[in-house]
């Protein structure tokens, strides 16, 4: 079991150098951007449908986890998904610390409302326990439908599974299936139980972000497809398929 481990750790090790350091940046960059947005409900005149600004970036993740995937594999994007969340969860805690140091945010000085506008910002930035623990469940779930949908997608284009067609296949259904999944359970741990959603907010907020964040991936799919040829002719992550195939890793 021991040694198990310490394989799986020298894995994803290697994972971690193989990786792009741009990928993994922008992803984990994506991943804090996302759930700082997700505090900002859109305004719309439709009483049963409500949106958050989190679907700006929140594409990108799955851009990134459909690229990774491609290349390295389910289980491969899946530990940097994880690995993204630890990162936002330690940059968490450093907002809500520095929420907790006394002091004034140069936007709250407003004559008459310093003290409303500085404690709203502390608790935007500084963040609530129930927003953070449904945003985690819901990605972390999400990006497992997300990567393990795309892979079993792919595998049934045996003829050309390098092809166009079959990138596009793996990715807008893994994608549009993954961001339902995300919308949909955050929408119900936090907006459903804390801020009183109906189950109708719910269910047309999961599909009007899936179909936003949908055609936002379109737009850059293409973008995908040539970063994901780009790293196979390169024989990108040499050393972690070695390593993998040397010691019999899944």
């Amino acid at each position: 079991m021991l040694e198990k481990i310490k394989k799986e750790l020298i894995e994803f090790k290697l994972l971690l150098r193989s990786v792009p350091n741009a990928v993994v940046v922008l992803f984990v960059a994506a991943i804090i951007a996302m759930n700082l947005l997700a505090n900002k409900s859109i305004n719309l005149n439709v009483s049963w449908l409500a949106l958050d600004c989190g679907f700006i970036v929140s594409w990108f993740a799955f851009l990134a986890m459909d690229i990774i995937t491609k290349h390295f594999g389910p289980k491969a994007a899946t530990e940097i998904s994880i690995f993204a969340i630890f990162i936002n969860l330690l940059i968490c805690l450093f907002l809500f610390l520095g929420s907790l140091i006394p002091g004034t945010w140069g936007e709250s000085y407003v004559v008459g409302s310093e003290d409303v506008i500085n404690n709203a910002l502390n608790n935007t930035f500084g963040g609530t326990w129930y927003v953070l623990l449904g945003s985690t469940i819901a990605f972390i779930v999400s990006a497992i439908v997300n990567n393990f949908t795309n892979y079993g997608i792919g595998k049934l284009f045996k003829r050309n599974p390098d092809s166009l067609p079959a990138y596009i296949s793996r990715t807008y259904i893994s994608t549009a299936l993954g961001q339902f999944v995300d919308n949909l359970l955050f929408a119900l741990i936090v907006s459903h139980i804390f801020f009183g959603w109906s189950f109708l907010q719910c269910l047309m907020c999961s599909i009007t972000g899936m179909i936003v964040e949908l055609i936002c991936e379109m737009l850059f799919s293409y973008i995908g497809y040539y970063i994901s040829n780009k790293w196979r002719k390169e024989n990108v992550g040499k050393l972690y398929f070695d390593y993998k195939k040397e010691n019999n890793l899944k």
